[in-house]
């Protein structure tokens, strides 16, 4: 079980840094002018690259002469930056085009003697105070080949880097030395643990939008929220999902099933991230049902809402309607008029206006109109 709280310890980002103080993960991509980020031969455990311009040709020819496996990571290659390396390991065409054009579905494909995984990364995005347009996930992809001797990391999206858990892998010599189904796992567990951290969060959020809809307002009624708002954190929970749920079968068949090319002491460690994965599934899942709930909720509210007002409306509208009628008529001129002519039949007109009014107004109130 060391091996596993190693890989979930915390970790803090450490770059490598030349003698001139560049990271090095930076300076190799900017040296290259390609994709590659970090290409290193490890054997034993041990990262044995000396030179740390070494292409991914002159690693795979001293992995096969001298042994060990090559890691290679790559940040958005083009077509033509994955064409050599795709030859040179023999990677199957239809899992390069996926890698290179990215906004694909997790999934865990086998082709020959390589396992091509795709992983959704999760990224929480802070902000102050949710609103209709607020983005609450960002959301990113790592592509991986597994071989015998080899191991490629394509990664697509501006976060998601691999580089601390690089350093903190080549840590752990013995968990490195199982070959690269222990990176997998390792890449594997990573992405889990991003999304239980970003369910934490969006709990926050749901509890926060859940709080607001049935606190009561100023006159102590339901005040209720943005229906707007409401909608964009389930859209984004939405796309957590769509993360998630596809992911599952994957990570079930890594620690079910023996493959090849996965190490049988690093499977037993698929079935603990299987297990994370599918409670953090089952999180996703309950967030969807309750934004539902809140959303129909906010809607009753809106409904109710509207209609009191509008009996308010027309209980006014009724009790106006009385001095309106009186109004009118003695406004017609008619040279006989009820009373016109009794020095107190305009008071006793308003009087009686007034009162058949008020009774109209206890009788609403009473009923709750008003």
């Amino acid at each position: 079980m060391s091996m596993i709280r190693d890989l979930r310890a915390a970790v803090r980002p450490r770059p490598s840094l030349r003698k001139d103080g560049t990271p090095y993960d930076t300076a190799c991509a900017a040296e290259t002018n390609s994709a590659v980020v970090d290409c290193a031969v490890y054997r034993d455990g041990e990262r044995r690259t000396a030179d740390r311009n070494l292409t991914p040709h002159e690693a795979i020819r001293q992995v096969r002469r001298d042994g060990g496996f090559v890691w290679i990571g790559l940040h958005e290659p083009s077509e033509a930056e994955f064409a050599d390396i795709a030859a040179e390991f023999g990677l199957h065409p239809l899992a390069v085009e996926d890698a290179v054009h990215a906004h694909q579905r997790p999934k865990l494909e086998r082709y020959d003697d390589t396992l091509f995984t795709v992983f959704k990364t999760v990224h929480y995005v802070e902000h102050d105070e949710l609103t209709s347009s607020s983005e609450v996930v960002e959301t990113g992809e790592v592509m991986c080949f597994t071989g015998r001797d080899f191991f490629i990391t394509v990664r697509h999206g501006g976060r998601g880097s691999l580089r601390a858990l690089r350093h903190r892998l080549q840590e752990d010599p013995e968990l490195l030395a199982k070959g690269p189904s222990a990176v997998l796992h390792a890449i594997a567990d990573h992405v889990v643990d991003g999304y239980i951290a970003v369910a934490e969060a969006m709990q926050d959020d749901i509890d926060e939008v859940e709080t607001e809809v049935f606190s009561p307002g100023r006159k102590g009624g339901p005040r209720g929220t943005d229906a707007g708002r409401i909608y964009q954190l389930k859209r984004e929970v939405l796309e957590f999902k769509r993360a998630v749920s596809p992911l599952v079968r994957p990570m079930q068949l890594l620690s079910e099933r023996p493959m090849r090319l996965i190490d049988p002491d690093i499977q037993k460690y698929f079935r603990d991230v299987a297990d994370h994965l599918t409670q953090v599934q089952e999180q996703v899942l309950g967030f969807d049902e309750l934004l539902n709930s809140i959303l129909q909720a906010n809607l009753a509210q809106a409904s109710v809402a509207q209609n009191e007002d509008m009996r308010k409306i027309t209980s006014w509208a009724a009790i106006i309607a009385v001095p309106t009628m009186v109004c009118g008529v003695y406004g017609m001129n008619f040279d006989y008029m009820p009373e016109t002519h009794w020095k107190f039949g305009y008071p006793l007109v308003l009087t009686v206006t007034v009162a058949i009014c008020f009774g109209i107004h206890r009788a609403l109130k009473r009923n709750g109109w008003l």
